[in-house]
């Protein structure tokens, strides 16, 4: 039996805010509309699709994930990108194997792991 990742779904207050803010901070692209309710990304190869609490599931939902992980070649100006559009660093870790690694805050409580490439 054979897994692929299909996407990851982000639950949001404001689903257009957020779209906005992994285009913005993160290089995502905007695929579409998810049927008025919401949108679809393509963050580097994942799909995330952001929406708010969906009223036809009958399941519990919450805002938000625990993390998604980026790497990037430019550590500092992506840190500096999210302080300058008012992004949180949650905490930075000692460097491991030459490379830095740092949590950030996202829309509703989502947080971004950044590991720099080396």
């Amino acid at each position: 039996m054979a897994f692929g990742t299909h996407h990851v779904h982000l639950k949001s207050r404001d689903p257009k805010q957020t779209m906005q803010f992994y285009v913005d901070n993160l290089g995502a692209t905007l695929i579409g509309e998810v049927g008025g309710r919401g949108y679809r990304v393509n963050l580097h190869g994942l799909q995330l699709n952001i929406t708010g609490l969906i009223d036809t599931q009958s399941r519990e939902q919450h805002y938000g994930i625990e993390h998604i992980a980026v790497d990037t070649d430019d550590y500092p100006g992506t840190l500096a990108r999210f302080q300058a559009n008012g992004g949180r660093v949650l905490e930075e870790l000692k460097p491991t194997s030459g490379r830095r690694v740092c949590f950030l805050e996202a829309p509703d409580g989502v947080q971004i792991e950044v590991i720099e490439k080396v």
